[in-house]
C-alpha cells in the first residue's frame, strides 16, 4: 500500500475522532473542521517522511493541538470587540461535557484546554501530552493544575461561612 492509500483510509476511519477532538479544542463546529482540514493538509504534505503508517494519527492529533494553539495566538490580535454577541447557530450535536461544565471548559486558554482534552477526553499521560505539545512535562501539570483550579473555581465556588466576612 502506498503511502497515498494508507493516508486516504486514515482519514475514512479517524475523520469522525479527529473532528471531536477539534470541537473539543475549539468549541465551534466550522472551526473544528477547518482546524481537522488544516492539520490533514500538513501532514498530507509530509506523509512520506512518516515511516510508521500506525504513527500517523499521532502526528495528526499534534499537528491538530499546536495549530489550535498558534491560530488562538495570531487571532488573539487581530480579533475586533463587538457590542454585541453575534447569534450563535445551535451545535448539531451535544457537547461532551453537560451543564456549566462546557462553557467552563470552553473559557480556558489554549493550552490549558488542550492540556484538559488530551488528558481527559483522549487519556493521555503527562508524558505523551508533552510530546504533543512541544514542552515539558513540568509544564504539562502546570497547565493541568491552573485549568483544573480556574474550573474548580467556576464550578464550585468556595462558600462563605457566617461571621468569617467571606472567608473560609
Amino acid at each position: 500500500m502506498d503511502a497515498d492509500t494508507a493516508f486516504a483510509d486514515f482519514v475514512r476511519a479517524r475523520s469522525t475522532a479527529l473532528l471531536r477532538t477539534a470541537y473539543l479544542l475549539t468549541g465551534d463546529r466550522a472551526q473544528a473542521e477547518d482546524l481537522v482540514q488544516e492539520a490533514l493538509l500538513s501532514v498530507y504534505r509530509s506523509r512520506g517522511r512518516i515511516r510508521e503508517p500506525a504513527a500517523i494519527e499521532g502526528y495528526v492529533r499534534t499537528t491538530l493541538v499546536r495549530t489550535h494553539i498558534s491560530t488562538r495566538r495570531r487571532r488573539s490580535t487581530t480579533e475586533l470587540s463587538l457590542e454585541r454577541i453575534p447569534e450563535q447557530p445551535r451545535e448539531a450535536e451535544e457537547p461532551i461535557w453537560a451543564g456549566e461544565t462546557w462553557p467552563a471548559v470552553l473559557a480556558l486558554p489554549a493550552r490549558q484546554r488542550a492540556v484538559i482534552v488530551l488528558a481527559y477526553f483522549h487519556d493521555l499521560s503527562e508524558v505523551e501530552i508533552a510530546g504533543v505539545l512541544g514542552c515539558s512535562t513540568g509544564a504539562v501539570k502546570s497547565h493541568r493544575a491552573r485549568a483544573l483550579a480556574a474550573l474548580r473555581g467556576v464550578l464550585a465556588p468556595t462558600p462563605s461561612w457566617p461571621g468569617s466576612g467571606g472567608r473560609r
